[in-house]
């Protein structure tokens, strides 16, 4: 199985993607190569909507049969919607990381500065 890293998004170190939207939020998600690490996701904690983080800090916590593991946001900004699907099926992290599996989407504090590009991030991970 080969993993994906699309082009349209920027990652963060601790695997998150990051991925501009036409309304001026970022929405967010856990990676291909995250998803593959944790196994079958069983549960998702997520923050309430009006939260604020600071880039580099847990937004959520993602429990699979294997370990629980903190989302670290790769973005600084207030949460505007959560994917209140993942509370009825979790396992959309595995199914689809970058389209309904995403996690949150936040208004962005900045720009995305910092982060890798699809490239970069493949690279990291290989």
């Amino acid at each position: 199985m080969s993993l994906t890293y699309p082009d349209d998004r920027s990652y963060h170190a601790e695997h998150l993607w990051a991925k501009p939207e036409a309304d001026g939020t970022v929405s967010i998600g856990i990676t291909d190569f995250a998803q593959s690490q944790l196994g079958d996701v069983v549960f998702v904690d997520l923050p309430e909507v009006g939260l604020h983080f600071d880039q580099g800090t847990s937004c959520a916590s993602i429990e699979s049969v294997k370990v629980v593991s903190e989302a670290i946001i790769p973005v600084s900004g207030e949460v505007v919607a959560v994917n209140e699907a993942l509370a009825d099926t979790p396992e959309l992290l595995n199914q689809s990381p970058y389209d309904a599996g995403w996690l949150v989407r936040v208004r962005p504090d900045g720009g995305l500065g910092g982060l890798l590009t699809a490239a970069q991030y493949a690279q990291q991970v290989e």
